[in-house]
C-alpha cells in the first residue's frame, strides 16, 4: 500500500477560493484504494462552515518551535467521502475572515502549516511515502525535508511533488524577514534555492527541492519555461524540465451532471439536448430578464474579472459584438474596471446582455447548461475548469489556444467534421472576434455540424479518473 499525503492550503467542501480547492479535494478519492492510501492535511481556518467544524475529531496537539516562537499545533480529522482529512489548528494564524490576507502575515502562516505539517505526522502515526505539495503555500516543505527533518529514521525516504497550479503566485518577500519566520540558515539564501534576485521565494524553494515537479496542463508545462509565461522562473523550470510534467485537471462529473444536476431547469442528455437543453435558455432569458428567444445564439463568460482572464479583448470589440444576433451572459467579480464595463454593456444593450457581478454556484450551473457557446480568452490559462464544465453541459467553448485551454478544447474543423469547440491562437480582439463570429455562421447555418459537434463534446472524458491514473504512474515512478 502506497500511502500519500496532500498538503495544501484550501480544499472542498471545507473551504475554496479558487480552482486548487476543487483538485484537493476531488483528486484523492478518484486512487484506486487498494493500492493507495491518499489523505489530506490543510489548515483549520475560523471561517470554515460551522457544519464541518462540528464534525472533526479532536485528535492530539503538541507545542513547537518556529525560530524564537513556541506555537501551539492542534490536529483534527474526519473522513469524508472515504478520504482521511486532517486540520491543522493554531487560532493565532488561522482566525480571520478569509483564508488569505496580507502576504506578508500569509507567508508566516504558511511557514507554521508547512513546519507543522511535517511535526504532526508521527503524532498522527502517519509515514506516507511521498507527500504531494500545492502551491507556493506548502513550497517549504520540500525545503524543511531536507532541512531539520531530514535527520532520524521516520522521515528518511519520505519524497515530495510540487504541484504549480498558477506561477502567478509564488511568496515573495524581503530575505531577512523569510529567513526569519521560516527558520532557515544562510545557506539556503542563494540564487540556485531560495533567493529569487533579491528576495526570497517559497514556491522557487519548493521546486528547487520537490523530487518531482507538476503543473496543470502538458502545454502550460512547455510555455512556463519561456519568460513570457514563466513569471522570472523560467529558467528554473528549464533547468527542472526533467522532472516536470503536465497533467491537465479534472472535473466533478457527479457535481456536473446535466442528466442528474438538481440546480438547471431542465435535466437533458447527450441522447435528448436536441430537445431538452434549449428549455434551459429561455428559462435563463426569462429569469434574466432578456429578449426570450430561444433560437438566438447565448453565450456565456463564469470568471474572475481579471487581465489574466482576456478581458481587455472583449472590452475592445463588445461593443461591435453587441450588433450580432447573440445575447451576452456574464457571471463573476474581479477588478473594478471590467465589473463596470460589464455592467455598462448591460445598461446600454439590456435585453442581450446580462451581467451579474456577484458569484453564485446556483447561476453558474444555470449558465453552462443554458449557453450555445462559452468563451475564454485568456492571457494564460494553466489548466481552466471553466471550458471543461461548459463541454460537459453542451455549451461550446471559444478559447484562446494557451496552457490547458489548448489541451482540452480542440479546435471544429469542417472539412474533417472534427473538434469540441472553436480557438484562436494570437492576443487579438479583432482574431477572437473573427472566431466568435465563425462560432455563430456554423450555429446558424449549420445547425447539423454544431449539434455534432455537441455530441462530441459531452462524450469526452475529463473526469478526475484520466487524472488520478497520470498521478498513479508518476507515484509508481516516484517510489517504485
Amino acid at each position: 500500500m502506497k500511502k500519500i499525503l496532500f498538503a495544501a492550503s484550501e480544499c472542498v467542501p471545507f473551504i475554496k477560493t479558487g480552482g486548487l480547492a476543487d483538485v484537493v479535494g476531488s483528486l484523492p478519492k478518484c486512487f484506486d484504494k487498494k493500492k493507495y492510501d491518499v489523505r489530506v492535511i490543510i489548515p483549520k481556518y475560523m471561517c470554515m462552515d460551522e457544519k464541518w467544524k462540528s464534525q472533526m475529531k479532536y485528535v492530539n496537539h503538541f507545542y513547537m518551535d518556529l525560530c524564537w516562537r513556541r506555537q501551539y499545533v492542534g490536529i483534527l480529522e474526519m473522513e469524508y467521502e472515504g478520504v482521511k482529512f486532517y486540520f491543522i489548528d493554531n487560532e493565532y494564524y488561522f482566525a480571520g475572515p478569509s483564508p488569505y490576507s496580507d502576504v506578508r502575515y500569509d507567508l508566516e502562516k504558511f511557514a507554521f502549516f508547512s513546519r507543522a505539517v511535517l511535526s504532526a505526522l508521527p503524532v498522527i502515526d502517519f509515514r506516507p511515502d511521498i507527500i504531494h505539495c500545492h502551491d507556493y503555500h506548502t513550497g517549504l516543505i520540500p525545503v524543511y525535508l531536507k532541512d531539520s527533518f531530514s535527520v532520524g529514521d521516520f522521515y528518511k525516504g519520505v519524497k515530495s511533488i510540487m504541484t504549480i497550479h498558477n506561477l502567478k503566485f509564488q511568496g515573495v518577500w524581503d530575505i531577512d524577514t523569510i529567513k526569519d519566520i521560516a527558520g532557515l540558515s544562510d545557506y539556503y539564501f542563494t540564487s540556485d534555492k531560495l533567493k529569487d534576485y533579491d528576495t526570497g521565494n517559497y514556491l522557487k524553494g519548493g521546486i528547487v527541492y520537490a523530487d518531482m515537479v507538476t503543473t496543470v496542463s502538458s502545454t502550460y508545462a512547455e510555455e512556463i519555461k519561456t519568460p513570457f509565461y514563466g513569471e522570472g522562473l523560467d529558467g528554473l523550470m528549464r533547468a527542472r524540465s526533467n522532472c516536470l510534467r503536465g497533467i491537465v485537471n479534472g472535473i466533478d462529473y457527479d457535481e456536473y451532471n446535466p442528466e442528474t444536476d438538481k440546480l438547471i431547469a431542465k435535466n437533458f442528455s447527450k441522447d435528448n439536448f436536441r430537445k431538452e437543453k434549449v428549455k434551459n435558455k429561455t428559462a435563463l432569458q426569462k429569469e434574466l430578464g432578456l429578449e426570450v428567444n430561444p433560437k438566438k445564439m447565448m453565450i456565456g463568460l463564469v470568471s474572475r474579472l481579471t487581465d489574466q482572464k482576456g478581458l481587455d479583448l472583449i472590452a475592445y470589440v463588445m461593443d461591435e459584438m453587441c450588433q450580432d444576433a447573440v445575447q451576452f451572459v456574464i457571471l463573476g467579480t474581479g477588478e473594478e474596471r471590467y465589473e463596470n464595463m460589464f455592467r455598462h454593456f448591460d445598461w446600454k444593450y439590456g435585453k442581450d446582455v446580462s451581467a451579474n457581478i456577484y458569484y453564485s454556484e446556483e447561476l453558474s450551473h444555470k449558465i453552462y447548461a443554458a449557453c450555445d457557446a462559452f468563451i475564454m480568452p485568456s492571457l494564460f490559462e494553466p489548466c481552466g475548469l471553466s471550458q471543461l464544465m461548459s463541454m460537459r453541459y453542451g455549451t461550446l467553448p471559444i478559447v484562446r489556444e494557451t496552457g490547458g485551454l489548448k489541451d482540452t478544447v480542440q479546435p471544429y474543423n469542417e472539412y474533417e467534421n472534427t473538434g469540441t469547440g472553436f480557438s484562436f491562437s494570437n492576443y487579438n480582439a479583432h482574431e477572437m472576434m473573427g472566431t466568435l463570429r465563425y462560432a455563430e455562421h456554423i450555429f446558424y447555418d449549420k445547425k447539423r455540424d454544431w449539434n455534432k459537434m455537441v455530441e462530441r463534446a459531452m462524450a469526452v472524458d475529463y473526469s478526475w479518473k484520466t487524472s488520478a491514473e497520470k498521478y498513479q504512474q508518476l507515484y509508481d515512478e516516484l517510489i517504485g
